[in-house]
């Protein structure tokens, strides 16, 4: 990651943990999208072809690194919303190559033991396909395979998009 990117990463972080209006909608692709079909690779190296997964059922992104402060504060939601949502939609945590290295993000999750599927974006695929600016950035991508939300920063409420996803 060049020094400009890393410069908009802080302060993207920085403006949302002080209560800037950036939230849902505000990074990212446009809503209604087509959702980018990149191939990555699990916490084992074996490839994971993301565009074999959409359409079968919405899927809930998360850009996230073991570092991120935003995503940590996350976490709790990403759990309570997987449990009540976990049946009806795929949850990826997208491990971004920036200051981690696969092998710590393997030993997170096997310390953590998050029930989600995590995938390693080693070369940056998917944060560039999808326009990912920063880390704790959540993505819907619908049953069509659109965009249906974005959001950025630990006060998202994931409930209510993944509710309005699903259309419950």
């Amino acid at each position: 990651m060049n020094r400009a990117s890393l410069t908009l990463m802080c302060l993207v972080l920085a403006s949302s943990a002080a209560g800037s209006p950036l939230g849902a909608q505000d990074v990212g692709l446009p809503l209604g999208t087509d959702a980018p079909a990149v191939d990555l690779e699990d916490l084992d190296g074996n490839p994971v072809e993301l565009g074999s997964l959409i359409g079968e059922r919405p899927i809930l992104l998360e850009f996230w690194a073991s570092w991120c402060s935003e995503c940590a504060k996350l976490a709790p939601k990403m759990d309570a919303a997987y449990e009540r949502y976990g049946e009806e939609v795929e949850f990826i945590v997208v491990a971004v190559a920036v200051n981690q290295s696969r092998r710590r993000v393997s030993r997170h999750f096997e310390q953590a033991q998050h029930p989600f599927r995590a995938v390693w974006d080693g070369k940056g695929e998917a944060v560039r396909a999808y326009k990912v600016p920063t880390t704790a950035v959540v993505m819907l991508i619908d049953k069509a395979g659109k965009i249906a939300y974005t959001g950025v920063g630990s006060d998202q409420d994931l409930e209510a998009a993944l509710s309005a996803v699903l259309g419950t």
